[in-house]
């Protein structure tokens, strides 16, 4: 049999033999460690086979903003129809200056939507003192709107052709809500319970 040029039986054997004891030394050190790769890759995948841990959600807190203040679902519904539009600002509730006038509010956010035929809605949330929340409901009692206290609620509603206004005011949140030939399911007790963070 022809040997290959170059090769050098007396160099060849030597580095063969290095090479075969280097391999059995890796395969000696490697060998303590195959018990817990095997550990690792049973936890891996029984993992990805197990359901995930739900994490605690975080205590509410009261809405600030508009998106704050509807339910995944609310929203959903009201911003994906091309046909309603929402602007958020800061002006106080409109419906009833009097009582805006004489409660001293800092509105939080007001979130008003236009929809369509004549359909809007506007739900205005504020911060008031004690003295300026009692200003609200004898200012809403007045102006012939029903009001009754559940718990540490003030809820006053008024209804008048197409227009529903509903007002909750509970510790220092008044939440004001004008519904004009709309009302969603649920609408006005979503608001309040995300502005008062129930």
């Amino acid at each position: 049999m022809a040997r290959v040029g170059g090769r050098n039986v007396w160099i060849a054997w030597p580095v063969g033999i290095i090479c075969t004891v280097v391999v059995a030394v890796l395969v000696v050190l490697a060998v303590p460690g195959i018990p817990a790769s095997v550990i690792f890759v049973g936890d891996t995948l029984r993992a990805a086979r197990s359901a995930p841990t739900a994490t605690p959600e975080p205590a509410p807190t009261p809405a600030s903003t508009c998106r704050e203040l509807y339910t995944a679902d609310l929203w959903s519904s009201l911003v994906w129809s091309r046909n309603n539009l929402l602007t958020q600002r800061r002006t106080p509730a409109a419906s009833t200056p009097e009582a805006v006038a004489a409660s001293g509010a800092t509105v939080v956010v007001t979130c008003h939507w236009r929809g369509t035929a004549g359909r809007s809605m506007e739900t205005t949330v504020s911060t008031v003192t004690p003295e300026g929340a009692s200003a609200v409901q004898a200012t809403l009692s007045s102006q012939g709107f029903g009001c009754q206290v559940s718990g540490d609620t003030v809820h006053c509603e008024r209804a008048a052709g197409g227009v529903v206004e509903v007002h909750d005011i509970r510790g220092d949140r008044w939440v004001s809500s004008t519904l004009t030939n709309w009302m969603p399911d649920g609408y006005a007790e979503t608001v309040a319970s995300r502005a008062f963070a129930e």
